[in-house]
């Protein structure tokens, strides 16, 4: 496997320099750093790291948000450090969160009595769609 750039600084002035572990090891010139292979990690979607940011932001927990989009808790509490995301303060409330099919979406959205005297926010969720729902005025 042939190296074309540095991990680092995504420079292409790279040299062999060595092998360790049967594995050639590179050293990039333009920021002196050593490396051996292209990293080889599970690049998770954008599209699931902006929905577990918007989960959080609504105020669900870390633990509940990898139940329901299948990531680690971690891998959430590093996104939400590494950009830097501050959540409101939820005192009052917690929301509660459903998850449908369409067509049960559709049905749950014809009761007014569900929808009367709470917020809601619909989003997609790979084939189904998350209801988050909380109450608006709370003593």
């Amino acid at each position: 496997m042939e190296i074309l750039s540095c991990p680092k600084c995504q420079s292409n002035h790279i040299i062999k320099s060595g092998v360790i572990n049967s594995k050639q090891r590179y050293l990039c010139k333009k920021c002196n750093y050593f490396f051996t292979v292209n990293k080889i990690g599970k690049k998770i979607d954008d599209y699931y790291v902006t929905k577990a940011l918007q989960l959080y932001l609504e105020g669900l927990s870390f633990r509940e948000i990898e139940r329901i989009i299948g990531v680690s808790h971690v891998t959430v509490s590093n996104w939400v450090k590494s950009y830097n995301i501050k959540k409101p303060s939820h005192a009052n409330y917690h929301p509660t969160y459903k998850i449908f099919s369409h067509l049960e979406l559709v049905e749950y959205l014809k009761n007014k009595e569900l929808l009367s005297g709470a917020g809601m926010i619909i989003t997609e969720l790979g084939d189904k769609f998350m209801l988050i729902k909380w109450e608006r005025f709370k003593d």
